[in-house]
């Protein structure tokens, strides 16, 4: 409810702030849904727009994320194949910093220039200056690994004993106590209790 109160505060005073028509239009679709994408390990979140094309891609999204390559283009984006199609509901946009676009219904473009073309909008990195967006979307480069995700979940990519301490954690990394019934990794080792 939090989330929705926060959304529905920030939607009401990007309206105010005197936004032209085409603006209100594409914030008037903003969704509550974040979409998490992470490049180099390094996780930004977008808020993505209503529309056919976002709402099929959180379908798959909440099925596992999908991870895409893409490449710089023109000195404003970076882009390229999804792997599948998205319904389009293409328009003329003046795409700017920050926007993540479907064009031709399969491929994705995140901008960190300007450019307009005729797109389906998808959504907008939140947050990030023009110049941290060119970092975070290693502009100039090629062969850039994108993950999309519905949540920002971190995970354990390696574990290593601590050779000083013998103590048992449980899967969920709290210390195992004494007593402690089921699996537990002790000096670097999965051990049943």
């Amino acid at each position: 409810m939090k989330t929705f109160i926060r959304n529905f505060l920030l939607l009401t005073a990007f309206m105010m702030c005197g936004c032209s028509s085409e603006e209100n239009e594409v914030m008037a679709q903003t969704m509550t849904q974040k979409l998490y994408l992470t490049i180099g390990g390094v996780t930004k979140m977008a808020t993505m727009v209503d529309n056919a094309a976002t709402r099929e891609l959180v379908t798959r999204l909440q099925q596992a994320p999908v991870t895409v390559t893409l490449n710089s283009s023109g000195g404003f984006e970076i882009w390229g194949a999804l792997g599948f199609s998205l319904t389009t509901s293409n328009q003329q946009v003046n795409a700017r910093a920050g926007d993540i676009v479907l064009y031709n219904g399969s491929n994705i473009c995140m901008f960190y220039g300007t450019n307009s073309w005729s797109y389906t909008r998808l959504g907008h990195i939140d947050g990030l200056s023009e110049s941290e967006l060119r970092t975070f979307l290693k502009a100039g480069e090629s062969n850039i690994s994108v993950t999309l995700s519905l949540e920002n979940t971190t995970r354990i990519s390696q574990a290593k004993a601590n050779k000083t301490s013998s103590k048992a954690y449980t899967l969920q990394g709290t210390v195992a106590q004494a007593g402690y019934k089921g699996i537990v990794i002790q000096n670097g080792k999965k051990i049943i209790r």
